[in-house]
C-alpha cells in the first residue's frame, strides 16, 4: 500500500492528457495476500477475510457487478479464468483507507494469475492492467498512481503522460528512509 506526499489528482483523466502529472510517493510496510489454489471442477470460490465473505460462482458464469468482491470477478473475467480455483484474500489495511487498498488488491490478484499461469507481463503490464480492471472494467473513479505504486513498491516520482506512463525509482538515503518510517 501507498503513502502519497504529492501530485495527488495529476493522474486522474483528463488532466495528465492534457497538462501531464506527476506523484511523488512511497509504499509502506502494509500489504494484500492472494492465495490461488487450483481446483479440478470450474468452481471459483473467492474468500475475502475483510469482508468476511466467501462467494461462489463458476468459470463460463456471466458476472454481475453487484458490490460483492466485484474487484475479484473483474480480474477473473479480464484473465479469461477458464478453470476453477480457489482465493484466499487478506489485507493488513482496512478497504477504504485511502492507502491503495483496491489498487493493491487487483495488483495481488494480477501477480498471482502471472505466477500460475506463467504470464510474461511486465510491471508496467501489470500496473496497467489493474488500472483498466479497477478504472474502466468495474469503474471505479480514480486515477493510476495506486496501481504503479503497488506494483512497483519503494519510494518513486511517477510521470502520467496520458498514454504512457513513467516510474522513476528514487535512491534515498538510509538514515531518511528510517526517519520516515519512524514517523
Amino acid at each position: 500500500m501507498r503513502i502519497s506526499f504529492g501530485g495527488g489528482g495529476t493522474d486522474v483523466s483528463p488532466y495528465p492528457e492534457r497538462k501531464g502529472g506527476a506523484t511523488l510517493s512511497t509504499t509502506i510496510d502494509k500489504y494484500t495476500y492472494c492465495t490461488l489454489v487450483t481446483r479440478s471442477d470450474d468452481s471459483i470460490n473467492v474468500r475475502s477475510l475483510d469482508y468476511d465473505t466467501l462467494i461462489k460462482y463458476h468459470a463460463n458464469d456471466e458476472l454481475l457487478y453487484d458490490g460483492k468482491l466485484d474487484l475479484v470477478k473483474a480480474t477473473t473475467k479480464v484473465m479469461e479464468v477458464k478453470s476453477g480455483l480457489d482465493l484466499f484474500l487478506h489485507s493488513d489495511a482496512p478497504p477504504g483507507s485511502g492507502l491503495g487498498t483496491s489498487s493493491t488488491l487487483v495488483v495481488a490478484l494480477l501477480c498471482a494469475f502471472k505466477h500460475w499461469l506463467k504470464l510474461p507481463f511486465t510491471d508496467y503490464d501489470i500496473a496497467e492492467l489493474a488500472y483498466r480492471i479497477e478504472r474502466v472494467e468495474v469503474g471505479i473513479k480514480g486515477g493510476k498512481q495506486d496501481q504503479y505504486a503497488a506494483t512497483f513498491g519503494g519510494f518513486n516520482f511517477i510521470e502520467f503522460f496520458g498514454d504512457r506512463t513513467i516510474v522513476n525509482p528514487l535512491r534515498i538515503k538510509v538514515d531518511i528512509l528510517n526517519e520516515l518510517e519512524y514517523r
